[in-house]
């Protein structure tokens, strides 16, 4: 019998350690992750259902689960073994100090995005400006992009757009639960030639890996995550930014600025593309990790 099994016979008001359970965990992930990795799984988990902090359970060694959690527990630790990603299986994620719900309808949010997002907001604030502004997002996703920007520029209407109704659903409830008001639109951006309004800011993330990329992909991105929102032809590998950068020629006021997350290996393509264009004030950024990710451009015409 398993150590799992004979927990397992537990009757409800029996409880476990917690610290004992948190070795099994551990055990069984690290075929599969490293042990940092099974790590950080175990304290989401404790957070998200019991509330509980690392901190709480080196304080507290005598804090227990009852059965019913231990069947909790170990459903999730079932899904964590068939690389489903943990954001998905607790439904919920942290970006940018805000908490989202996220499902396999939507891309689960990076800290690269974080830094985009931090990138505009520090700029914003540079121009001491207090004029309303309005920002676009296109290809929102679970709307984190959109909803960071609208709790930090609190002069800023923030709208957004997507091609997923179910992507949208989720965007528009992760408003309500942050509080900030977004105004979402379904809309295919590669077959748009009008937006509703001249915008101050349009930031994108849109979809980039190209298909010769995806053996870079880990298992359980490939297997999970929508590749609507992740994958372009090699061909075409600028299709989104192309678009998005038509569209900003004609909608972005005087002086605006366009903001893009990229794929790291298209640096100098997304520089010569926007300056064939007769975008200024180009910046390209690496990430946190050493990689070429965002890129900021100004209209002046």
């Amino acid at each position: 019998m398993s150590y799992l099994d004979d927990k397992r016979t537990l009757n409800p008001e029996e409880l476990m350690l917690i610290k004992d359970y948190h070795n099994f965990f551990i055990q069984e992930l690290t075929p599969l992750y490293d042990v940092g990795e099974a790590e950080s799984f175990f304290y989401l988990i404790l957070e998200n259902k019991k509330n509980l902090r690392r901190i709480d359970l080196a304080l507290h060694t005598d804090l227990s689960l009852s059965e019913t959690d231990l069947i909790n527990w170990n459903s999730i630790l079932e899904k964590l073994k068939l690389e489903i990603p943990i954001q998905y299986i607790l439904g919920t994620t942290n970006f940018f100090g805000l908490d989202f719900l996220v499902n396999s309808n939507v891309l689960i949010p990076r800290p690269e995005t974080e830094e985009l997002v931090e990138w505009i907001i520090k700029n914003q604030k540079n121009t001491q400006s207090t004029k309303p502004l309005r920002i676009l997002d296109i290809g929102t996703g679970s709307g984190c992009i959109a909803i960071s920007l609208a709790k930090n520029i609190p002069n800023a209407e923030v709208y957004a757009l997507d091609i997923s109704a179910s992507a949208l659903a989720i965007a528009e409830e992760n408003a309500s639960t942050n509080n900030v008001n977004v105004i979402f639109n379904e809309k295919n951006i590669l077959e748009t030639d009008v937006l509703e309004h001249n915008f101050d800011i349009i930031v994108s993330n849109p979809p980039y890996v190209r298909n010769l990329e995806k053996a870079e992909l880990m298992n359980n991105v490939l297997e999970n995550e929508p590749h609507l929102a992740l994958f372009v032809a090699d061909k075409d590998a600028l299709i989104f930014y192309e678009k998005i950068a038509n569209l900003s020629q004609k909608f972005l006021v005087e002086k605006g600025v366009l903001y893009f997350e990229i794929n790291q290996y298209l640096g100098k393509e997304m520089l010569d593309l926007l300056r064939n264009k007769d975008f200024s004030g180009l910046e390209l950024r690496k990430d946190i990790y050493g990689n070429d990710r965002m890129i900021k451009a100004e209209w002046a015409h």
